[in-house]
């Protein structure tokens, strides 16, 4: 169960290359938990019941409920493995920050645990609030302040980084 409460069932589906290099699809989908070995022992068992006499290669040819974020074809099961534990830690948002860093696992996790800020329609608004939590605005001045000019130049600036979620949430993070 991830942080956000969404029960993942995160799966690859291998390919035996041997067999698929002659035209006959052969592999199964295993489930990824957080045991490499297990992941192993699906992969071998699919080798292992390839019409191929003596199959050892194999390629990730899909997978599943992992966010959009992108297993390639060779990725190492020990990687997708870590993938899928983080995934499972940090959901839904965590896919898509993972995304946005290029899959750097650890990146995500500081982006996420120390330049989180929240979610918001715009990103005026969060600039509006954040002003308004640390200055003290005039009331005459109140209505000068251009929010969306604010918000646009700090992120052409890398102040922020945005992160837009199904639905319109726009997440927002310090930094790059």
């Amino acid at each position: 169960m991830s942080q956000t409460g969404e029960a993942l069932e995160l799966r690859i589906y291998v390919a035996c290359l041997a067999a698929y290099n002659n035209g006959i699809l052969n592999g199964a989908w295993i489930d990824v938990g957080d045991d490499a070995d297990a992941v192993w022992a699906g992969v071998n068992a699919m080798l292992k019941a390839s019409p191929i006499p003596l199959a050892e290669e194999f390629a990730i040819h899909d997978h599943e409920d992992f966010g959009g974020v992108e297993i390639g074809e060779y990725a190492g099961v020990a990687r997708v493995v870590e993938i899928a534990a983080f995934l499972r830690q940090r959901g839904a948002l965590g896919a898509l920050v993972l995304k946005h860093f290029n899959g750097d696992i650890e990146e995500t996790g500081e982006a996420l645990d120390d330049n989180y800020r929240g979610a918001f329609r715009h990103l005026a608004d969060y600039v509006q609030e954040l002003t308004e939590e640390t200055v003290t605005i005039p009331e005459s001045l109140r209505n000068y302040i251009d929010y969306e000019a604010i918000a646009r130049d700090a992120e052409i600036n890398g102040d922020f980084f945005t992160i837009e979620a199904a639905g319109g949430e726009v997440h927002f993070f310090w930094g790059r």
